[in-house]
């Protein structure tokens, strides 16, 4: 059992877990999924993960080491049909979490590399759901903030958002942007796709979406620190940085990967949840907080990272882009503070650097 699966099981969040359920989770290999599969399996229920190989499921049956997990090979999500063989073979399952996206900035063409994989990927699976396992009651479907807002509003203290914010980049706008405005275009009419789906075609399910912010944290499993998905590579670059180097100026809002997997979780198993979209971040940051808990944690780094431009601690404390977002409320996650989730996240780069 790895060290999150015994912190997992400790959590009386799931000790007090009593119904067992099947769910089905897509982009199984992904940073925030081995999260929800993991916390899935501590409280009890069985999870069956879509992966693209069984290279890669015979590696998470051995990572996750839990008899209620098992894995079905997708190769291609935006094929039309994908899910219907798989799903028909899994009669037991009651939920359907969608978290498979392509998060790829290293493109040639937006629409065809991002913005059809994504909506066309979310469309098959839905139809899939409705056609092959009409007995599943909960869909979760993984979207982002940027769905809801440009970065540039995140980061204007004046902005306020809400439940029904949207990205207002246009599909036309997002072929011919920067692959970053490309991907939040993609996140942008994925989830729509999704909503649209619902009033259309009726199906049995509810639907959720969850927003998540930038996403930090440790890797669920250390064979993760090889490939770092963008988010999670953001806290890493943070040691590539130089005494002398300036500190890069950015930000936005931010959770913890523990967080918002239970955010998932919390969205199929609600009632104050279901049909809602979720925003899911703990609070506003700059890259210049990354930096500054590093150097006041870690005595080895402090006088070889740069010093930029210390934030006070309290700097964002009142400021809530999303204030008036009653599906945080619904959630009722008690988050996990920034400088902790900094501390672990490098802290498992570290440890595992020194090996």
């Amino acid at each position: 059992m790895s060290k999150l699966s015994r912190t997992y099981a400790k959590q009386s969040v799931y000790n007090s877990h009593i119904t067992t359920q099947s769910i089905f989770i897509s982009g199984a290999t992904g940073y925030i999924a081995q999260h929800i599969i993991l916390q899935l399996l501590a409280r009890g229920d069985k999870v069956v993960g879509q992966v693209r190989s069984a290279a890669k499921g015979d590696s998470f049956v051995k990572d996750f080491n839990n008899k209620n997990f098992s894995y079905e090979i997708v190769k291609v999500l935006e094929q039309e049909g994908a899910f219907d063989d798989v799903l028909a073979k899994h009669p037991e399952v009651t939920v359907f979490i969608h978290t498979a996206s392509p998060v790829n900035f290293d493109i040639e063409d937006n629409e065809r590399d991002i913005l059809i994989p994504a909506i066309k990927g979310t469309k098959n699976v839905l139809a899939s759901i409705k056609k092959s396992t009409p007995q599943i009651k909960r869909v979760v479907v993984t979207s982002s903030v940027v769905a809801a807002a440009t970065h540039s509003e995140l980061e204007d203290p004046k902005y306020v958002g809400g439940e029904d914010s949207w990205l207002p980049t246009t599909y036309e706008e997002g072929k011919s942007a920067d692959a970053q405005s490309a991907y939040a275009t993609s996140k942008k009419y994925a989830e729509l796709a999704a909503w649209e789906f619902v009033k259309e075609e009726k199906p049995n399910f509810i639907l959720s979406s969850v927003l998540p912010g930038y996403v930090f944290g440790p890797q669920a499993f250390e064979s993760g620190l090889e490939n770092l998905n963008l988010t999670a590579a953001v806290v890493a670059n943070a040691l590539q940085l130089k005494k002398d180097d300036e500190v890069p100026i950015f930000g936005g809002v931010s959770v913890d990967v523990r967080d918002i997997a239970l955010a998932h979780i919390y969205a199929f198993d609600k009632e104050e949840t279901a049909g809602k979209r979720l925003v899911g971040y703990n609070n506003r940051f700059l890259f210049q907080q990354v930096v500054d808990v590093i150097r006041k944690n870690f005595k080895d780094l402090t006088d070889v990272l740069p010093v930029g431009n210390p934030i006070a601690p309290d700097h964002f404390d009142t400021y809530n882009p999303f204030v008036d977002v009653e599906s945080r409320k619904a959630l009722g996650i008690d988050y996990i503070p920034f400088e902790k989730t900094i501390v672990e996240h490098i802290t498992q780069i570290l440890d595992h650097q020194k090996k």
